[in-house]
């Protein structure tokens, strides 16, 4: 791609209404919009955060941003912003920003290694979390270490970090769900006091195989013996790698378990059990996506892309389609009421879906694959946006038929969602999504390779 920049153009735009739709600052003048891009030339590829006044029309130069390391995914909240970088199984690390009063992003002192990977992340009162499921301190009486529960929360006031203490076996996610498989927590959803977190069962660790001699191998008439699928040697690389003895992936596909936590300690939960669906999350390579989100009236919409039906083996391919069900406002229990069968309105019938947010009111944007899971190489490169009061997904039109890729990020106001589309040969731009009817409209285009990631921020009191 060329790397020529383009002007920055100052423009705003209003709804019918005259109401902002792109939530332009329309106080003091002091907020802006951050976009997170890469820029590519000669010297290689450089991470930039550029600031504008909208969304909604224009362009922006990218050559007055500041350059910085990156991240794997940009998190903004309470006017922080946070690059979290995921290291390829390995420590991740970290570092904030804010917007100063000229407009123009600044880096805080801070920089973290946080001591642990991260697979997965929410937010809950002032602190970001980060986590991931690893193997713990201590070992067990079977001699391996079980597998445990690892936080670190990054307090965004006060630029600190700190970490939950595995040491004393309060964390181990070992049987977590009573059938003796470990699990890792996909997202932390915040809806009151009570934090909400997609439960995913990975199988059986090597604590978990040994432990009481094979007993949690799955071996009955549905299934047949399961040993078949502990692994002889060790394999697999990253965030994938396993060791001998494992049992990798859940032998309980047609499940789907949510645990609902009194506040961010992670200890004690509540499970709430469904058969309706499969697992709650999506997923790419280590990554687990968040798919457990509250709803404007506070309504928990839990969405599953039944990513299981990639196993190889049949045991372990869940037979549910991808779907949607709900726990109601201050609940820990599913709806029986509620159920929708997502997969069944798309092309074919056969598709799921990769990630999704809330998009305002009681809907949600998904970003939604081009073909069935199942089918070689798989591209979520299409949006859809779901209504979740009737219960239909409508694909969005007026999208460019180059996209490349789509944004990590959304932000959403008066009625409309926005996201960045990456395409191929052509500058990025947002997209404002008006989620009554599923229309796109082109916003601002940003001079560079791709947009990362992009929110709004005043600056930090």
């Amino acid at each position: 791609m060329a790397t020529a920049l383009i002007p920055a153009v100052a423009l705003t735009a209003c709804s019918e209404d005259n109401e902002p739709i792109s939530g332009a600052d329309t106080g003091d003048g002091s907020g802006k919009f951050v976009l997170a891009t890469t820029v590519s030339g000669s010297a290689g590829s450089q991470s930039v955060l550029v600031t504008g006044p909208s969304l909604d029309e224009g362009s922006l130069d990218v050559s007055a941003g500041l350059v910085n390391d990156g991240a794997t995914q940009w998190v903004f909240y309470k006017n922080f912003l946070y690059a979290l970088t995921y290291n390829q199984g390995n420590a991740g690390t970290t570092r904030s920003y804010i917007l100063g009063t000229d407009g123009r992003m600044q880096a805080r002192d801070q920089t973290f290694t946080m001591k642990n990977r991260f697979s997965s992340y929410g937010t809950y009162d002032n602190d970001i979390i980060a986590m991931s499921t690893g193997a713990g301190p201590v070992k067990g009486e079977n001699g391996y270490a079980p597998m445990t529960l690892l936080v670190t929360y990054l307090d965004v006031y006060n630029e600190s970090m700190r970490n939950n203490d595995p040491s004393d076996g309060r964390y181990s996610m070992e049987n977590f769900l009573g059938n003796g498989e470990y699990v890792t927590l996909a997202g932390a959803e915040q809806s009151g006091s009570k934090l909400y977190c997609g439960a995913v069962p990975m199988g059986l660790s090597q604590y978990g195989v040994a432990d009481g001699d094979g007993q949690w191998i799955r071996n009955d008439d549905e299934v047949g013996d399961l040993s078949r699928l502990v692994h002889d040697t060790a394999g697999g690389s990253g965030g994938g790698s396993y060791s001998a003895g494992e049992l990798v992936g859940t032998q309980y596909p047609n499940e789907c378990w949510v645990a609902i936590y009194d506040n961010d300690d992670f200890l004690n939960p509540k499970l709430a059990k469904t058969t309706k669906i499969s697992t709650p999350c999506g997923r790419y390579r280590s990554q687990y996506y968040q798919t457990v989100w509250a709803a404007d009236n506070g309504d928990i919409y839990v969405f599953s892309a039944s990513y299981s039906i990639t196993m190889t083996d049949d045991s372990q391919k869940t037979r549910l389609p991808a779907g949607v069900c709900r726990i109601k406002a201050g609940t820990t229990e599913f709806d029986d009421s509620y159920y929708c069968n997502i997969q069944e309105q798309t092309p074919g019938k056969n598709r799921s879906f990769m990630r999704c947010w809330p998009a305002g009111g009681n809907r949600f944007l998904m970003v939604m694959y081009d073909r069935a899971l199942t089918e070689a190489s798989p591209a979520a490169t299409e949006l859809a946006i779901f209504d979740a009061d009737t219960k239909k997904l409508t694909y969005v039109t007026g999208l460019p038929e180059n996209v490349s890729s789509i944004g990590k990020t959304v932000y959403n106001q008066n009625g409309y969602v926005y996201i960045p589309v990456n395409v191929e040969n052509e500058y990025p731009a947002i997209y404002a999504i008006r989620t009554s009817d599923a229309t796109a409209t082109k916003g601002v285009t940003v001079g560079a390779n791709d947009i990362t990631g992009f929110g709004y921020m005043t600056p930090a009191k």
